[in-house]
């Protein structure tokens, strides 16, 4: 069977942040998720704090009419407070992504508990349902929380991948590292695929270790990548950048996963 192509989302937040760094509107956000429509994205992710130090909630629902015209999907991506859902209600992107880290958390780093969390998460996931927004949850790949995903409700996972990343770091000076640091990632996957939940993947993925990773998990639907996209853009530039990433993600054959993405 061959998949379509794993579909890349372009997390903006970073450019907020070099604008916010001096203030006034240069780098644009908002421009920045226009040209990279124009240009083919599948996605546009941001990631709203109250405190309004990167992306602003204004950002937010300015940029919601342009991703939407362009056919590509806008992720909304936070910590399920009161403003927050709020915010998506308002909005309406097409994913609500939810993350464990609240306010004052300098960036993600855990998935969620979906056991421990679990009265939380189902009440959140409740509402997202009922107003017609497709929910992912940021987790790790313990089975009990894939498990605890599911029987939440949740529509997806986005696999928390920064322990992939750091062991593919140390493919180079260790046979076999690369693939051991994705073989538990691969089997997230399947066990995610059998119970229903589609499979998204972020945080720390870049040009080194994004097309080894997607060749291992055919189950992938999309994978969500700010940080590095942004530090390639740099040197390469926004264009060339997004052609770069979009090459890694290829259509491929597999019979792992019946469901096509």
């Amino acid at each position: 069977m061959l998949y379509a192509a794993t579909r890349l989302s372009v997390n903006v937040n970073k450019i907020a942040t070099i604008r916010n760094a001096r203030g006034g509107s240069l780098p644009c956000p908002i421009e920045a998720a226009q040209r990279l429509c124009d240009w083919g994205v599948e996605g546009i992710t941001v990631h709203p704090r109250p405190d309004g130090r990167h992306i602003t909630y204004d950002d937010v629902r300015r940029m919601r009419d342009l991703v939407g015209a362009s056919g590509a999907e806008f992720n909304i991506e936070g910590y399920p407070n009161d403003t927050f859902m709020q915010l998506v209600a308002e909005v309406r992107p097409d994913q609500v992504t939810l993350v464990p880290d609240p306010p004052d958390v300098l960036t993600s780093n855990a998935g969620w508990d979906t056991v421990k969390n679990a009265g939380q998460l189902r009440e959140v996931l409740a509402t997202l349902r009922a107003i017609r927004l497709r929910s992912s949850l940021f987790i790790g790949v313990e089975p009990g929380m894939i498990e605890g995903a599911a029987a939440l409700g949740a529509k997806r996972i986005e696999l928390y991948t920064e322990a992939y990343a750091v062991g593919f770091s140390k493919a180079a000076r260790a046979a076999g590292a690369a693939q051991t640091a994705v073989a538990p990632y691969a089997e997230a996957a399947k066990r995610a695929a059998v119970l229903g939940l589609g499979v998204n993947a972020g945080h720390d993925l870049d040009l080194d270790n994004l097309a080894f990773f997607d060749e291992n998990l055919p189950e992938l639907l999309e994978v969500s990548i700010g940080h590095a996209f942004v530090s390639d853009a740099l040197y390469l530039g926004m264009r060339e950048t997004l052609a770069r990433y979009r090459a890694c993600l290829v259509g491929q054959s597999s019979t792992a996963n019946p469901a096509a993405k």
